[in-house]
């Protein structure tokens, strides 16, 4: 971790904060200096993660200290759009740096997936990504700010996976969503950047069976999964001054990515 407080100034919005990597992310962005906006759709889940953050939680809107917690359901326009005046509301600015990490998973081969399972999954992480990055560009170019955008994707959303149709659709998504952003915000001062995790030890993946599990890592060439902090150290960097000329980028955080092949034995979750 750097030793110098690199978002002192900074106003962080992090949605999937409850758990995982971003909990992990909002735990850092918070060490290194930012106030914490943390939202999650699970309301007691970001008051946990807020309760992490070196100062006492805090109810929805009033922050205790400088942190605060935040409930939405970011595949709604209407509620990602009352976050972001929430979150202006309650600290009196807009957010100068946000982490959309609120993601699902529904997995089920194409030739069985419903309508309802693909929806779903595209709601929340694609369409989830685009209404949190279109409210937050929308707030930070009506006052002025420069800002940094990082959403998560997924190396799925680079190489696919079995199983996955909807999930690595999603975060192709997010990849271009990503890019197209970066262009179009640039001459406004906001920057955007994707993080694409590998195999990391999350909720999700910890429901892979031992026997998954243990196949997977021998496919990884650092030879372990990755930790939510190992995400989260990447999002700290793309947040700070210090990734300053950098946007548009897909950083992967894979251990270098596996290669896996056929076969339903390598149905796995990868977040």
């Amino acid at each position: 971790m750097a030793s110098q407080l690199r978002l002192r100034s900074a106003l962080a919005l992090v949605t999937g904060a409850g758990s995982g990597i971003g909990r992990a992310i909002s735990i850092r962005l918070a060490a290194e200096g930012a106030a914490v906006a943390a939202c999650d759709l699970d309301e007691a889940a970001a008051q946990d993660t807020v309760r992490l953050l070196g100062s006492p939680g805090s109810e929805e809107g009033a922050p205790r200290g400088k942190h605060a917690a935040f409930q939405a359901d970011v595949s709604q326009g209407p509620a990602a759009r009352r976050l972001l005046e929430q979150v202006q509301a309650c600290f009196s600015r807009p957010p100068s740096v946000v982490v959309s990490c609120a993601g699902i998973t529904r997995d089920e081969f194409l030739l069985h997936m419903s309508e309802e399972d693909w929806d779903r999954v595209i709601a929340v992480n694609l369409k989830g990504t685009f209404l949190v990055t279109q409210a937050a560009a929308q707030a930070l170019v009506s006052s002025g700010g420069r800002g940094s955008i990082i959403n998560i994707s997924s190396i799925v959303g680079k190489v696919g996976n079995i199983g996955q149709t909807n999930y690595a659709s999603s975060k192709a998504g997010v990849i271009g969503l990503t890019q197209t952003v970066a262009r179009e915000l640039g001459r406004h001062g906001i920057r955007c950047n994707s993080v694409l995790p590998g195999f990391i030890v999350t909720p999700m993946t910890q429901q892979m069976p031992d026997k998954v599990k243990d196949k997977v890592t021998a496919m990884i060439p650092l030879g372990h999964m990755g930790d939510p902090e190992d995400v989260a150290d990447v999002v700290a960097f793309l947040a700070s001054e210090d990734s300053g000329y950098i946007t548009g980028a897909s950083v992967e955080v894979s251990g270098m990515r596996p290669s896996w092949g056929g076969g339903q034995e390598n149905r796995t979750q990868v977040v």
